[in-house]
C-alpha cells in the first residue's frame, strides 16, 4: 500500500508527485534539472538558498534525521514550500545556475516561472542525493531521477571545482562527530581511519562511491515507477531518447536535456584520460574500483 500523500500547497497549487533529480557531484543532474525547468507546467529550483540550508543540514548531519523522521520531513517540506514560491523578487534568492536555466539575464528581476499552467514542482539542487532518505520521507509520492556518470570523470570535474573542494577543508570535515557520514562516503571504521591519508582524488572518489551506494539502496527501497536512473553518457549521446524516457516516467512532456554537442560530450566523457595521472587513477581504483566495474565503466 502506498503511504498517504502529504498535502502541500504552494502558489495555490497542490504539490503532488514532485520530481527530484539526484546524483554525485558533477554527475549531470543539473542538465536534467534544466530540462525539467523549461518544460511546460513545471517549476523547478536549482540551489535556492532556503532549500540548500535544509539539504546541507541533513546531508552533512545525518544524526539530525535519525529518530526524528516526522520533524525532519516537516523541515524539508517547509524549505521547498519557500523555495517554490513564485513572486516578483523570488528569483533573487536563487543561484546563478538556476537563473540562467530559466533564461534570466544578469541583473534581471522577475519570476522564472509562470503561475498560468503550473501543475508540477521539482528540484535539482547540488548534493540532494545525500539527503535522499529524508526527501522521500517528506514527499512519499516523489519521483526520483538519479543520474549516474563515470566516477573518473566526476572526480576530474570535482578537482577543478573550488566549491566542491572546499568541503575537504579540515575546518569543514565532520567525520569524527558524524559517523557514519554519507556526505563524505565514510561508511565504516576502515573508511574513517583511512580518510586522513587519502589524497584529494581519493576523497573525491569516496564521495562518488558514497553517492553510488546511496543510489543503490534507494533503488532497492523504491518501486520502479518511483525511481528512474539515467546515465550521463547516454543522455549526452542521445538527448531526445532521454527526454522520451523522462516524459514517460513523469507523465509530463519534458524537453531534451541541455547537454554538450556530441563532439564536446565525447571529450567530457574522456576528461579523466587527459587530466588524471596514473597515480591519481590508482587512487580512484583503490577507493571506487569495484563500483566502477559494477556500473560497467572500464
Amino acid at each position: 500500500m502506498m503511504p498517504p500523500r502529504h498535502l502541500l500547497i504552494v502558489n495555490a497549487r497542490n504539490v503532488t508527485r514532485p520530481v527530484f533529480v539526484i546524483g554525485a557531484p558533477h554527475s549531470g543532474a543539473e542538465s536534467v534539472g534544466r530540462a525539467l525547468k523549461i518544460s511546460p507546467g513545471f517549476h523547478v529550483t536549482i540551489g535556492h538558498h532556503v532549500v540548500l540550508q535544509a539539504v546541507y543540514g541533513f546531508a552533512r548531519r545525518p544524526s539530525l534525521y535519525s529518530g526524528r523522521g516526522d520533524a525532519a520531513a516537516a523541515v524539508i517540506r517547509d524549505a521547498f514550500a519557500q523555495g517554490w514560491q513564485i513572486g516578483p523578487t523570488s528569483c533573487l534568492d536563487c543561484t546563478p545556475q538556476c537563473r540562467s536555466a530559466a533564461g534570466l539575464r544578469d541583473g534581471e528581476v522577475g519570476p522564472c516561472a509562470e503561475l498560468r499552467g503550473l501543475n508540477r514542482f521539482g528540484d535539482a539542487s547540488p548534493d540532494l542525493a545525500y539527503c535522499a532518505e529524508a526527501l522521500v520521507a517528506a514527499f512519499p509520492d516523489a519521483l526520483i531521477v538519479q543520474v549516474v556518470r563515470d566516477g573518473r570523470d566526476t572526480v576530474a570535474a570535482m578537482l577543478a571545482d573550488p566549491m566542491a573542494m572546499s568541503w575537504f577543508r579540515p575546518s569543514v570535515v565532520n567525520i569524527e562527530t558524524e559517523f557514519p557520514n554519507p556526505f563524505y562516503g565514510v561508511e565504516d571504521e576502515s573508511d574513517r581511519l583511512t580518510w586522513p591519508s587519502l589524497s584529494d582524488v581519493g576523497k573525491c572518489a569516496l564521495r562518488w562511491r558514497g553517492a553510488i551506494r546511496l543510489a543503490a539502496r534507494l533503488r532497492r527501497a523504491l518501486a520502479p515507477d518511483q525511481l528512474k536512473t539515467l546515465r550521463y553518457e547516454d543522455m549526452a549521446r542521445d538527448p531526445g531518447a532521454a527526454a522520451a524516457t523522462l516524459t514517460s516516467f513523469t507523465g509530463s512532456k519534458i524537453a531534451a536535456p541541455v547537454t554538450p554537442s556530441t563532439k564536446r560530450a565525447k571529450l567530457e566523457q574522456n576528461q579523466w584520460r587527459r587530466t588524471l595521472s596514473f597515480s591519481q587513477l590508482s587512487d580512484i581504483e583503490k577507493v571506487a574500483g569495484e563500483e566502477l566495474r559494477r556500473l560497467g565503466y572500464k
